[in-house]
C-alpha cells in the first residue's frame, strides 16, 4: 500500500514555549487512518488534517472497549536530526495487544512507515528543547456499527502526533506512591499485558485514592494474594536492593515496556545484577527498614526514568534514599536520553534516523 498526502490548510504553527508544553494537551496539524473490512484487509492509509473522527454511536468500540493503543516519541538532535526509538518493538508489541484483543494486526514495517511519514510531515513539531520530545500514539478502535458482544468486522488505525515536555510535573524529582490493597489493575488469564485502553480506566480510581492522599501514582499489586508488586501507575517499576537491580516478571499481568527492556539489556553492560522476579510488598519494607534499599524508579516511554522518594502503605510512609533521586536512575536516565536525542553511540541499534 502506498499512503495518500492531504496536507489541508495547517492552521496551526507549532508552540514557541517549549518548556510550559506539558504533555498531551497539543496536538498537530496531520493524523494518520488506515480502514480495516474483514473481507478486504487494510485499506486507505492516509496523511490528511488532524480532526474529529466520525463515528456511529453503535460503533463497537464505544460499547465493549475493543481498543488498543502504544506511546512512542520523535526527538530533535542538537544538529536538527530526527530520530525515533526502538519503533520496531511498538509495532510488534501493538501486534501482541491486536491478537490478544481479536483485532487485526497491523504490518510491522507498515506501521512503522506509517509513523515516519506523519513525524516528516510536521517535522518542524518536534521540539528543541532537550527533554521535550514529539509524542506520538498509534490506536485502533473497533468501528463496526452492532450492538452485541462480538468480533467485529471493521477497524480504523490511527496514528496522532504532539509536542511534550515531562510526563509528572515534578520531572526527574522523585515522585510519591501510593500502594493500592483495595483495587487491582491486572488478573492472571486477563489483558494486563496488553496496550488496551480498558486496563486504564480500570486504574482511574485508584488513581484518584492516590492522589487524594497526595501522591502521584499507585504502586499496584498482585491480585490473587496482594503481596507482590507488579507496576507504578503507567510504568514498569524496579528496585535497587544490595546492589541487586529488580524488576517484576513479565508473566502475563504487567506490559512489557520498551524503556523496561532498555533499562535491563543497559544493566547487563554495566556488569549490574539484573533479576526478575517476584518481590513481596513486605520484602520492600523490610528492605527499607534495613536500609538495604538503595533506590526505586520506574520507566516507560513517557517519563523514560522516573525516581521514587516515598511510598505509602498500610498507614505508614517510607522514604527511599532520603528522598532524593539515586544515582543508578539518574545514570539510566542521562544514558537512555543520550541515545535518543543522538549525543551518545548507540551500541544496541535502537535509535532510527528519519531526517
Amino acid at each position: 500500500m502506498e499512503i495518500t498526502f492531504n496536507k489541508g490548510s495547517q492552521e496551526k504553527i507549532p508552540p514557541t514555549d517549549e518548556a510550559t508544553l506539558g504533555f498531551g494537551k497539543v496536538f498537530t496539524n496531520h493524523m494518520f487512518t488506515m480502514h480495516y473490512h474483514h473481507d478486504k484487509g487494510w485499506f486507505d492509509p492516509v496523511i490528511g488534517p488532524y480532526g474529529p473522527l466520525a463515528l456511529d454511536p453503535a460503533a463497537q468500540c464505544l460499547h465493549y472497549a475493543q481498543e488498543i493503543f502504544e506511546g512512542m516519541k520523535a526527538y530533535r538532535g542538537d544538529d536538527g536530526s530526527i530520530y525515533l526509538f526502538r519503533p520496531a518493538e511498538n509495532a510488534k508489541r501493538m501486534n501482541i495487544s491486536a491478537r490478544r484483543m481479536c483485532m487485526p494486526e497491523v504490518d510491522e514495517s507498515f506501521f512503522v512507515e506509517a509513523v515516519k511519514q506523519l513525524v516528516l510531515t510536521d517535522k518542524e513539531w518536534v521540539p528543541r528543547t532537550k527533554g521535550a520530545s514529539l509524542y506520538i500514539r498509534p490506536a485502533m478502535i473497533a468501528t463496526e456499527a452492532a450492538i452485541g458482544v462480538q468480533i467485529p468486522k471493521e477497524y480504523l488505525f490511527f496514528i496522532i502526533v504532539g509536542p511534550v515536555g515531562a510526563y509528572y510535573p515534578e520531572g526527574f524529582n522523585p515522585t510519591r506512591i501510593y500502594v493500592s490493597e483495595d483495587f487491582i489493575r491486572a488478573a492472571p488469564g486477563g489483558t494486563g499485558a496488553t496496550k488496551a485502553g480498558a486496563n486504564y480506566a480500570i486504574s482511574l480510581y485508584g488513581m484518584r485514592q492516590a492522589n487524594e492522599m497526595g501522591y502521584t501514582q499507585v504502586l499496584w499489586l498482585d491480585a490473587v494474594e496482594r503481596r507482590f508488586i507488579e507496576e507504578v501507575g503507567t510504568s514498569n517499576i524496579f528496585f535497587v536492593i544490595d546492589d541487586e537491580l529488580i524488576t517484576p516478571p513479565l508473566e502475563g499481568t504487567i506490559l512489557p515496556g520498551i524503556i523496561r527492556n532498555s533499562v535491563i539489556q543497559l544493566a547487563r553492560t554495566w556488569d549490574i545484577k539484573v533479576s526478575e522476579r517476584r518481590i513481596d510488598i513486605h520484602e520492600m519494607v523490610k528492605a527499607v527498614q534495613s536500609g538495604a534499599l538503595q533506590e526505586v524508579f520506574a520507566s516507560g516511554t513517557a517519563a523514560v526514568i522516573s525516581p521514587v522518594g516515598h511510598i505509602y502503605y498500610r498507614g505508614a510512609e517510607y522514604e527511599i534514599n532520603k528522598g532524593c533521586a539515586g544515582p543508578l536512575a539518574r545514570k539510566f536516565y542521562d544514558n537512555l536520553l543520550a541515545i535518543q536525542y543522538g549525543l551518545a553511540a548507540d551500541p544496541f541499534q535502537w535509535r532510527v534516523k528519519i531526517a
